[in-house]
């Protein structure tokens, strides 16, 4: 399985490397990283017609995740990416506009990564 991580805090990358190293190690995983909406965008280009999981979270500069998740919803439609959004924030607010425009599910900070672990066993 193909992920793709999207936050623009960077330090995300080593924690996410770490908490998946016997799956990436077993070639179960292949982690990708973007720092940004638009490097994401970028990544996705070059991955036409790929199954990808995208974990984007909602507040970066720029543009925002929810402005990714509507982008890549309306734009990578063979195969659809699974979209799971993470914040900080797990307001209805957000959680509403995320699920209206498509996200596949949601996630808050600090990331639990026994209950993504097991969500991605299902996605």
């Amino acid at each position: 399985m193909k992920i793709l991580v999207v936050d623009d805090e960077r330090d995300v990358k080593d924690l996410f490397l770490q908490r998946f190293r016997k799956e990436i190690r077993k070639g179960e995983l292949t982690l990708m990283f973007a720092f940004s909406g638009e490097e994401a965008l970028q990544t996705l280009d070059t991955m036409k017609q790929e199954a990808i999981l995208i974990l984007s979270d909602i507040n970066m500069p720029g543009m925002s995740g929810l402005e990714l998740l509507e982008k890549i919803k309306s734009n990578y439609v063979a195969p659809p990416p699974v979209v799971m959004m993470v914040t900080a924030y797990g307001d209805e607010e957000n959680y509403t506009t995320a699920k209206r425009l498509g996200a596949d599910d949601f996630l808050t900070k600090p990331v639990d990564f026994k209950l993504l672990k097991e969500k991605l066993l299902n996605a």
